[in-house]
């Protein structure tokens, strides 16, 4: 019981700016591909072709162009497993930037109805389109103060379009302005409550600004929206972490492990959750199973330091 107090201790002094860091992994998922099969129509449900049809990979900005057909349908195949925006756009209607997610070998339904729109305010919210289509360009291109600038005008012609604000938040982000981030994400996740992306990010958002308790609200919003994906699970379970709630971190970390088996930085995060709860044998397993993983890891260090205590 003294070497695991004495670990526990040492765990608190060398692990806490790791527990306090709320960021989001990004892990390969494997090789296999999904798609999108979609159904685009008016609001008496009639089919709509030649819909613009713009499906932007959240993850890497990665973009597909094509367009419906005569039966307002389009099928876009090849795609990674995540989360995608779709922007549906044709001429004498409002247009709408919709969130779907792709998982592995599937195909993921999507069926939207856009609104016809009077020709004065057609003007206005195409001019919009443009900024939102320019500032995806910019930031494919890394240039993230141009396509932020150009977020913010869209979004000053249309206001209540929750992707305007959420890709200006993530402009902000990749700019380190994250006091302008955090509110480009609290409005996004206002205008779309079910989006996980702007649950997840607005989360992260509160965590870096050290409001883990609201932190903590959205990234459990986010796992109730996409229960199967490991990096909102392995973020939520940083914060109860940080917010003295070790038992639920301990869930949380796994099941990211359960859901991704390699996933190393939550076998590191359990291990010093294990510490914290005195299951020292559960501790060492975990800890060896992250230098498995991982043994040039930043943490490697600390990990070894740990175990060596552990094992006296």
């Amino acid at each position: 019981m003294g070497e695991a107090t004495k670990s526990s201790g040492l765990w608190r002094k060398a692990g806490i700016m790791g527990l306090l860091l709320v960021c989001l992994a990004v892990a390969g998922r494997g090789q296999v591909q999904g798609k999108i099969e979609g159904l685009v129509t008016d609001n008496q449900g009639k089919p709509l072709d030649k819909v613009s049809v713009v499906i932007l990979f959240q993850r890497t900005g990665a973009k597909f162009e094509l367009a419906t057909g005569k039966e307002g349908r389009f099928t876009q195949i090849g795609l990674a497993p995540g989360y995608y925006q779709v922007t549906l756009n044709k001429p004498g209607y409002v247009s709408r930037t919709l969130e779907i997610k792709v998982s592995i070998a599937e195909t993921s339904k999507l069926e939207a109805k856009l609104e016809a729109v009077e020709a004065a305010a057609e003007r206005s919210l195409s001019d919009a389109d443009r900024l939102f289509v320019k500032g995806n360009k910019l930031f494919a291109e890394g240039k993230f103060a141009e396509a932020a600038a150009s977020y913010q005008d869209a979004v000053k012609l249309n206001a209540v379009q929750w992707a305007y604000n959420f890709n200006l938040g993530l402009a902000y982000k990749k700019l380190g302005q994250s006091v302008e981030a955090l509110a480009a994400f609290t409005k996004a996740q206002e205008l779309n409550p079910s989006s996980y992306g702007a649950n997840k990010e607005l989360a992260e958002a509160l965590g870096k600004a050290g409001r883990l308790d609201e932190a903590k609200k959205y990234y459990l919003k986010a796992v109730e929206l996409s229960p199967d994906e490991p990096d909102a699970l392995y973020n939520l379970g940083l914060v109860q972490a940080a917010t003295g709630e070790s038992e639920a971190a301990q869930a949380a970390f796994e099941k990211c492990i359960a859901l991704k088996p390699d996933y190393a930085d939550a076998y590191y995060q359990l291990g010093t959750v294990d510490i914290g709860l005195n299951k020292v044998k559960e501790a060492v397993e975990n800890l060896d199973k992250f230098l498995a993983l991982a043994p040039d890891h930043e943490k490697a260090p600390i990990a070894k330091q740990l175990l060596e205590a552990l094992k006296k």
